[in-house]
Order: structure tokens, then sequence, then C-alpha cells
């Protein structure tokens, strides 16, 4: 299991950690070459906020490699559980959609994680106030990165042993690499899942307003259906454009979910319900897959959303369908098998996958 401790385990300060299985090793740096890779934590260097701590970019001459350096607050009072959590979590990770640790320091009450430098930034700088040399992105690369955050979840819920809950799914953890390749990152807050009979873990709530699961929020029940509330906000926010919580807006549209859910009851609101930034440029039928795929993950009742291998199919499968706003024969295509007709003679979207909520 994850040993979770208030004070860092000696272990780490003199030796790699190492997961026997991945061989994954996580170098243990002295402060100085940390502050030296950094300029000593120069403005300039400062790529943003992360989870307890700024992040840096930095430079390591002896392997000759870009890194990104997170110093954790040290007045903040969850500071080192969190430090540690992180570096036993990711040196027993190792995934295309994990974010790779490269090293830590845990130098007098110094506590920094190095990872590997993801160039385009988080998701999160994607979406929202983009400045004017940033294209929107594109729906084939928006499905690209649901997919890609879907199986990175995916392998912490499923292939890791003990499995892990996330607990911090949001928009600035989901990290882009060359080709819009998305890697989860901020593992501060993850917790190792319910075992054996056991159906959850009882923790005081954390994690942040907008994605945070409403039964996880009210009991401190933390569940893997947890996590795919969160996943389902931030599919959420790939298809619309909106923010999990946006206080400029009308009161009625602040809360992402809260104005979704009965949009979701009538297709006809579907194509209100797209990102501007698309232009129109996206096809009918995925579009309606992938609102079901959200609707389902951001369900009240945990036991009603998918788990996440059902996620991941049916993601898998929407990235696969490349849309191509030129051809319009495909765009034809896809309006017209996008709706199905039941007995009454109504209407309704389809999936492509039936997502189980077993």
């Amino acid at each position: 299991m994850i040993a979770v401790a208030t004070k860092v385990n000696p272990m780490l300060k003199h030796k790699p950690v190492q997961d026997g299985k991945a061989n994954n090793l996580a170098q243990s740096f002295t402060f100085e070459e940390l502050a030296t890779a950094t300029g000593n934590f120069r403005s300039d260097c400062f790529l943003g906020e992360g989870g307890f701590g700024k992040v840096y970019k930095g430079f390591l001459d002896k392997t000759n490699q870009v890194v990104a350096i997170k110093q954790l607050d040290r007045n903040g009072a969850q500071g080192i559980r969190e430090f540690v959590v992180e570096v036993l979590t990711l040196s027993m990770a190792e995934h295309p959609n994990l974010v790779k640790l490269i090293g830590f320091c845990a130098e007098g009450d110094q506590r920094l994680l190095v990872y590997e430098y993801m160039p385009l930034g988080s998701l999160e700088n994607h979406l929202y106030e983009l400045p004017a040399s940033r294209k929107p992105l594109d729906w084939n690369t928006r499905m690209k990165i649901a997919a890609g955050a879907a199986r990175g979840l995916e392998y912490l819920h499923e292939k890791m042993k003990p499995p892990v809950i996330y607990r911090d799914l949001k928009c600035s953890n989901i990290l882009l690499g060359e080709g819009y390749h998305p890697k989860l990152s901020d593992f501060g807050l993850a917790k190792v899942g319910p075992i054996g009979d056991k159906t959850h873990v009882s923790t005081r709530v954390m994690g942040t307003y907008g994605y945070c699961a409403p039964d996880y929020a009210m009991t401190g029940q933390l569940t893997f259906k947890s996590d795919i509330y969160s996943f389902g906000v931030v599919l959420l926010e790939l298809i619309t454009g909106r923010k999990a919580i946006d206080e400029t807006r009308d009161r009625s549209e602040q809360n992402l979910v809260a104005w979704a859910r009965p949009m979701f009851k009538d297709r006809r609101n579907f194509s209100r319900m797209v990102d501007p930034l698309l232009q129109g440029q996206y096809p009918v039928r995925g579009l309606y897959q992938a609102l079901a795929i959200a609707a389902m993950c951001v369900q009240e009742q945990p036991n009603m959303r998918p788990a996440i291998t059902d996620v991941v199919m049916a993601l898998n499968y929407l990235a696969s369908q490349k849309y191509d706003p030129n051809n319009p024969v495909q765009s034809s295509r896809k309006s017209k098998s996008s709706t199905a007709t039941n007995g009454d003679g109504d209407k309704k979207p389809v999936a492509e996958h039936e997502l189980n909520s077993d």
C-alpha cells in the first residue's frame, strides 16, 4: 500500500524510489542542483501555480534535459503529506498518459518534485482566454485529449496495485505534450482505493469546487465513481468550452453541470451546448455520443455512473472517428445517422457503445 506519513520517510533522502515492475527510478536531487536548474527560481522560469506549490521550468545540465520543477509551499500544512503521496504514487506508476516523475528533493525544509516538461502546458490554457496567437482546439484534438485522460485514469483505477483514486481531476491537471498528447499530473491528493469488500474510503473532503462529486462532498465517502464525476466535468468543458465554475456568467449558468443537466433532456439543445470556438465544425453524431458519455459520468447517484473501462472504450471509438470538416459526404452521413427513432416516433440520440454503471 502507499504509505502516507506526516514526516518524510528518511529513505527518500538517500535512495532512488524504485518500482520493481516498471523499474521506474525517481532520482534524488540536492536543492542546489534544482536552484541552479531554474536560475535560482527566476520569475521568467515560472510556469504557474500547481497543487500546493509553484512550478518552474528548469534545465538539468548533467542530463541535458528540460524539466518542470514543483516547489512545495513550505508554509502549507499538508505539503509534506502530499509530497510523500506524490513521490510514492508516481514511482509505482508508469503509463503514457501519466506525467513522468524524474526525481525529488527532500533537503531540510525544502520539498521539490521534478517532472518531465510538457511543452504545451495544461488543457486549461487551451480552452479559456486564448491569446490571439493560439488556435482553438478542434473537435478531433478534444476527443483525443478526452480519450487519453480517460486511459490515464483507467490505469490508476484498474491497473495499479493497489488501485488509486486520483481525487483532483480537472483541466489544469491535464498537461499536454507534443501533438496534444495528454498526461495526468499533480497526484498530491491521490488516495488508495477501497480494497476487498469495501466500497469506499472515508476521508476528509478535498478537491476542487465544480469538479468534486456531490456524494463525496456531502459524505466524505470517496469511491472510484468520484473520479468518474470529475472526468465528466472535464469532458463537458472540452465539449462546451465553459468552465466548471464561472462566476462571470448569469447565476443560472455559473455551475457547468447544473446548467448542462436540463439541456441533456432535449437533443434540440445539443448544438447550443457546443463551444462557439468550434465554429460549427464538429460531427453531429460524435457530439451526441460525447454528450451521452458526459451525462452518464455526472449522474448524481454514483452507482449510475459508468466504470472507467466503459468510458475508455466509448472515447477510444470517438477519437478514432476522425472528423473532416472539408468532407461534405462524411458530414452528411454523420448528420443523417446521428438520431434513431423509437416506437413513438420520437428521435433520440444514440451512443455507439452502451456504458455500464456496474
